[in-house]
């Protein structure tokens, strides 16, 4: 795995990190690549039941794409024949999907800890996770429209269905970064905390998310994609489904006895 991507598992929770402060996290390949390495090894890993995803240092969680490179390049690769257009499109369309699309559908709890500017696709990533946690001096912003790109990693999407068409379309317009008060009076935020405190206070949240009953979390998840996509009936049907195979796990057994014996449950993921 690349030095720009950390990971790290400790009671339950993997610290994902993006690591390039000095270019305040802005994306790159070796990143990105070490980014979906650990979201593909997060989905299967039962020790991982719960993740976080955060940017080294204090200045940026990612600002989004690296826009110095943008500027640099000549449309080749110095191998052969520049891609096609429709060769752009698709590779970005894996990258998203292997990342943003992943972070919002994969069985476990995923939560976004924003340390400072997110920005452009690095807005994205953090809507593309269940929660999301802010520092007091961070600030979102979509980025796009200064640099005249129309926005990827299902921003638009994510957005629209925090905060609704209209906030959405102002956001993405205007192009106004959005401190983490504002941002929590939006939606687009769940907490937020003083800088000091925000690494403890996420860690207490995903261990939390981790003690808990895991493979009913992937169950949940799969019934809230569906109500995000679909209709009432087909929300009934999945929820019908979840809601008996949820009932059959060891964690309800579990919770069922604890009930009983006015205790505590202890949940194991299964």
């Amino acid at each position: 795995m690349s030095d720009q991507f950390l990971f790290d598992l400790t009671d339950g929770v993997a610290w994902l990190t993006l690591n390039q402060p000095e270019r305040m996290n802005a994306m790159s390949n070796d990143m990105m690549k070490g980014l979906t390495e650990a979201l593909e090894r997060c989905t299967t890993d039962d020790d991982v039941r719960a993740l976080v995803l955060t940017g080294a240092g204090d200045r940026a969680f990612c600002a989004g794409g690296d826009v110095k490179n943008m500027a640099s390049r000549d449309g080749s690769s110095g191998n052969g024949p520049a891609p096609t257009v429709e060769d752009r499109i698709a590779g970005l369309l894996r990258g998203m999907r292997a990342t943003s699309l992943v972070l919002h559908t994969m069985p476990k709890p995923t939560l976004a800890c924003v340390n400072g500017f997110a920005m452009g696709a690095g807005l994205s990533l953090a809507l593309a996770c269940d929660l999301r946690a802010m520092s007091e001096t961070a600030q979102m912003g979509t980025a796009f429209a200064g640099v005249a790109l129309a926005g990827d990693y299902g921003g638009t999407w994510f957005m629209t269905k925090l905060i609704g068409s209209g906030r959405t379309r102002e956001l993405y317009f205007l192009n106004d970064r959005v401190p983490a008060q504002r941002a929590l009076e939006l939606g687009l935020a769940n907490w937020v905390f003083a800088p000091d405190e925000l690494r403890e206070k996420t860690q207490e949240i995903a261990v939390r998310l981790a003690s808990g009953p895991t493979k009913t979390f992937g169950m949940m998840k799969t019934s809230l994609v569906a109500a995000e996509q679909g209709t009432l009936e087909a929300s009934l049907e999945i929820e019908a489904r979840h809601q008996i195979l949820s009932g059959t796990t060891e964690d309800h057994r579990e919770a069922a006895k604890a009930f009983v014996e006015k205790r505590r449950p202890n949940f194991v993921g299964r």
